[in-house]
């Protein structure tokens, strides 16, 4: 079924937002041949642009569809994402400036560049650039996961509009770089606001008012389920996981970019305490799972074509479409494919500086200023293009499935790069054995759970304690690289190789 109204809304929002990103170029005054202006808008984000940005950065398409369909579909469980997106933003305070002090002094681009920097180990920097570039691309094909559910719930034909929509995507990453997406995410995250605002007041009111919402939701959806005698149960899952993501999310090579871009520390630690009004309304907007559960969607026959191709995903779409006129489910489904072009641009770019300067550089050799950028341009394509490519040749189970893996080897970069803002204690050499032993061992697990799963329950002093692989694999990797350093420390020193100064992390 085609929503003439709402589907000429979403594309009227496309197109402004399109023409947007082609003009970003000229923003600021970039100079487009430089990777430092293409790739992170010079580092002249002031408060405000900086805010947007991160805020389109972290709070993707995709999490606009799967956090309300986790809560639709797992109920409480699902919650976890708003008390991770508050822990962040401590994190984000304390260590971050101290990042970006050095990167700015130094001039570097990128997480695996100041590793590089800090051990004059490249074995150690290229693992983390990998990493980095492995744990990005599933992360861009859900983004395009979360625009194919729009335009299913459109009801527009075919991958035609999903595909001429990335290439668009592609051109104006190409030509205006880090500016493109700075500026759409002040028109996106704009829309997203009106969007949640206006949901969780009609359709609660629809709904006889939240009392007689919540009245209809499964008692076992609103809490999480009491443990068994001698296991943490559900609580250590839930909390484990919370605290893991949250250590995750600014290793991230868009979310680090995001940050890098800003003009001053003092921009970051402003952001750290005005980006909680995005969790405000990841709560609202995790709400919608059950008002969709509530409003009894998935018994519509107008909607079960959706939940046959999408699952729960297709949960927010048929909400929308159920309880607004065409129009503004339009305005709601252009803020959805918005939220996925300006993550995609964002993650691409990050992909193309760690790929020029921490793969090819090394390996090529110091480039002239134009043909390192056209390096980081074309690799940026090529990341778009892989990533339609993901999604329309391979299942999205496995981009979910892959996105599950990319958070459990990101925060395997944790030890490298936050650690060593801090001491210089480590060895390189320890760092890279602690960070393989991680990777394996979290990819071991998963595989053990079948790739659905992301809680592994570990057996200590008779007691079961479901924790998040990735939070009890990063501890690994840490002891790990803190007992090996102590003698590689004594036969094969490598504090000599550090390029940065003491007085620097002050």
């Amino acid at each position: 079924m085609i929503y003439p109204a709402a589907t000429i809304i979403c594309l009227v929002l496309i197109a402004f937002v399109v023409g947007l990103g082609f003009a970003a170029g000229r923003w600021k005054g970039g100079d487009m041949s430089k990777i430092e202006e293409w790739g992170l808008g010079g580092r002249k984000f002031g408060t405000w642009i900086s805010w947007f940005l991160l805020g389109g950065d972290l709070y993707t398409a995709y999490t606009f569809i799967a956090i309300p369909a986790l809560m639709f579909g797992a109920g409480a469980a699902g919650f976890f994402a708003v008390p991770y997106t508050v822990v962040i933003y401590p994190i984000l305070y304390l260590v971050f400036p101290k990042l970006w002090r050095i990167a700015n002094r130094h001039g570097y681009l990128t997480g695996p560049e100041f590793v590089r920097g800090r051990y004059g180990n490249h074995a150690l920097a290229l693992a983390i650039a990998v990493t980095g570039i492995v744990a990005t691309m599933p992360y861009i094909a859900l983004q395009l996961v979360g625009m194919q559910t729009v335009i299913g719930a459109l009801g527009l034909p075919g991958h035609a509009p999903l595909v001429i929509a990335f290439a668009v995507l592609a051109a104006f990453t190409y030509t205006s770089g880090l500016r493109a997406p700075a500026m759409i995410s002040i028109v996106k995250d704009l829309l997203i606001y009106l969007t949640v605002i206006v949901a969780v007041i009609v359709i609660p009111a629809q709904l006889g008012g939240f009392g007689a919402m919540f009245a209809k939701i499964p008692p076992a959806k609103l809490l999480l389920a009491a443990p068994p005698a001698g296991s943490t149960g559900a609580y250590s899952g839930y909390a484990t996981l919370a605290l893991g993501s949250a250590m995750a999310l600014f290793l991230y090579p868009h979310s680090m970019t995001g940050i890098l871009s800003a003009s001053s520390p003092r921009v970051i630690r402003r952001n750290a305490a005005m980006l909680p009004a995005y969790s405000i309304i990841l709560g609202l907007l995790a709400l919608l799972g059950f008002m969709a559960v509530a409003a009894g969607v998935k018994t519509m026959p107008q909607f079960a074509a959706g939940f046959k191709q999408f699952g729960a995903s297709f949960s927010v779409p048929a909400l929308l479409l159920n309880s607004f006129p065409g129009w503004f489910a339009g305005v709601a489904f252009g803020a959805i494919a918005i939220g996925a072009l300006v993550p995609a641009a964002i993650m691409a770019i990050a992909a193309a500086n760690i790929f020029t300067r921490d793969i090819a550089g090394p390996f090529l050799g110091t480039q002239p200023p134009g043909r390192e950028a056209l390096l980081a341009k074309l690799f940026a394509i090529f990341m778009v293009v892989a990533a339609v490519l993901f999604v329309l040749k391979i299942p999205v189970s496995y981009a979910v499935q892959l996105q599950l893996l990319g958070g459990m080897w990101i925060i395997q970069t944790f030890p490298a790069i936050i650690f060593s803002l801090y001491t210089r204690f480590f060895n390189g050499w320890a760092l890279l054995i602690g960070w393989a032993v991680g990777i394996v061992s979290a990819t071991w697990l998963v595989a053990l759970n079948h790739f659905v799963s992301a809680v592994w329950p570990f057996h200590v002093f008779g007691w079961t304690v479901p924790s998040y692989i990735a939070l009890a694999t990063v501890l690994l990797n840490a002891i790990i690289a803190t007992v090996l350093s102590v003698p590689l420390n004594a036969v094969a020193p490598d504090r000599v190789r550090d390029k940065t100064a003491a007085a620097e992390y002050v």
